[in-house]
């Protein structure tokens, strides 16, 4: 049996040092140190997230069982890494349109995380559309954790799209998942690393 893999996806403007991707890593660190944590920090564009993140895949995708947490666009990065490779992955309040969302974000933008300054153009938000998955080919690889109080992105696109798959929607919480540490176990359980 292969080694487990663990691939965290952060969000639009968000890092590595995000507080969903520390709570995953402290508590593999802690729980299952046998698996490998990746948290990678993702290039500002999607084409270039996309690319870095195949890269990853390819690094390690022969030699580990992967399993994906994706936060946010993280969440519709997952999406796209099920589309190409079937792995298995729990969204938390992920982007289902963010081409839609980030049409508002264009010009320049800073990242809170790592004061990184970049201009969001019209032809990042075409990148993103290529990388959108309008079917998912099976609901079982997914774990939708979403809170409906989620103030950056409309939580009913999330339910409709992940229908029929495993679904945790919360009352109440905001885009950053309130109480994210209730989880880690299950998620680790659902993803079978």
């Amino acid at each position: 049996m292969k080694p487990s893999l663990l691939l965290y996806i952060h969000g639009f403007n968000s890092s590595p040092f995000s507080h969903k991707a520390n709570v995953m890593k402290a508590y593999c660190e802690q729980h299952r140190p046998d698996i490998k944590v990746v948290v990678p920090k993702l290039p500002c564009f999607p084409q270039l997230a996309a690319q870095h993140l195949a890269d990853i895949v390819a690094q390690y995708k022969d030699d580990f069982q992967i399993g994906l947490v994706g936060s946010s666009l993280g969440g519709y990065m997952s999406m796209w890494l099920n589309q190409q490779f079937g792995f298995k992955a729990v969204v938390v309040n992920p982007a289902v349109k963010p081409y839609e969302l980030l049409a508002d974000f264009l010009g320049e933008q800073t990242n809170p995380y790592t004061n990184e300054t970049y201009i969001l153009e019209s032809k990042h938000i075409d990148e993103l559309k290529a990388l959108d998955t309008p079917n998912i080919n099976n609901v079982a690889d997914f774990w939708l954790l979403q809170q409906e109080g989620d103030e950056v992105l409309d939580y009913r696109q999330a339910v409709a799209k992940f229908s029929g798959a495993k679904q945790t929607v919360e009352q109440g919480g905001n885009h950053s998942f309130i109480d994210f540490e209730r989880y880690p176990q299950q998620i680790i359980e659902f993803l079978e690393l």
